[in-house]
């Protein structure tokens, strides 16, 4: 059963949020974040196969995104400052309202791509809350250039507006990721190698914004933080971390990244990090032409790792 529902945040914000229930007691609860330019709904088919396991799903769309858009805010902004922590704090709100009467059962924390950052940052502050956690689709500290776009973007706001979407930070973010993908034929091939799906995306009207200044802003500060070693230590080290991305995912650089990440968080002390590529996978391996492998080898993995 699918219910929606509106949460209001400490500071007001209503966020729009979905669950899914299955017809017995669930055996876990899943939490989705989804990514930048997106929204929660284009996460149904991973939480309906979920619900069929026997797990509740529930999920959110983030400030800046989907349908917490239409209910206040501006697509591609979190907020005036602070953006990345005010997200991370939505994330806990949200869960304490939605679980009330779940509080004993396991929580499992699955954010994608930029719903990745929000999800590492969340288990650094948030870690004893949380019963496992599904890294999907990240990437790496990006130093001096998230330095360097971190200037463009407090320049930008300054000489335009922080609400102004920043096209030139877009293009640096991600206009190189097609580079290697033979016969491109859309700028956002990068994410699938299924052209059905790419199509998707493209005539998605809540998918494919060009965010605001601030929000990069917001984006290169959590990028920063996430990967700071004091950071990284305050999780707690038997927490089981899965890491998954697409073989050929630009955004990890073809897997490279996520293996520097595992290495960080096991420099951390951190005891149980799986590390899985997915072969013949882009970005969004949910959504993939093999997407049903992978979601049996992610529900595998969480049946496994108790």
């Amino acid at each position: 059963m699918k219910s929606i529902l509106e949460a209001e945040m400490s500071d007001g914000h209503l966020i729009h949020v979905v669950k899914y229930i299955p017809e017995q007691n669930p055996i876990g609860h899943v939490h989705l974040l989804h990514g930048m330019s997106e929204h929660i709904d284009r996460y149904e088919e991973f939480a309906l196969f979920l619900v069929n396991k026997g797990y509740m799903v529930s999920g959110h769309d983030h400030r800046g995104h989907g349908r917490t858009v239409v209910k206040n805010g501006k697509q591609g902004y979190f907020a005036e400052a602070n953006g990345f922590e005010r997200v991370t704090e939505d994330v806990r709100e949200v869960l304490l309202k939605i679980r009330e009467d779940l509080v004993e059962v396991p929580l499992i924390l699955f954010g994608h791509s930029m719903g990745s950052f929000v999800a590492r940052r969340y288990m650094q502050k948030y870690s004893d809350s949380l019963s496992k956690v599904i890294v999907c689709g990240t990437t790496y500290n990006p130093g001096v250039m998230g330095d360097v776009g971190s200037v463009i973007g407090k320049m930008a706001a300054t000489f335009k507006t922080p609400k102004t979407e920043s096209k030139i930070l877009n293009n640096l973010s991600f206009g190189g990721f097609n580079n290697k993908i033979e016969d491109a034929q859309t700028p956002f091939d990068w994410l699938n190698t299924d052209r059905v799906e790419v199509k998707k995306y493209i005539d998605d009207p809540m998918c494919g914004c060009i965010p605001t200044n601030q929000f990069f802003i917001d984006l290169f500060y959590g990028l920063k933080v996430i990967h700071q070693n004091k950071e990284m230590a305050r999780i707690r080290k038997d927490l089981p971390v899965l890491l998954i991305s697409g073989a050929e995912d630009p955004v990890g650089k073809s897997g490279k990244d996520i293996f520097k990440v595992a290495k960080g968080l096991s420099n951390a002390g951190m005891k149980n990090i799986t590390v899985q590529l997915v072969e013949n996978a882009r970005h969004e391996i949910l959504l993939e032409k093999n997407k049903l492998d992978t979601f049996n080898v992610i529900e595998k993995w969480m049946m496994n790792n108790d």
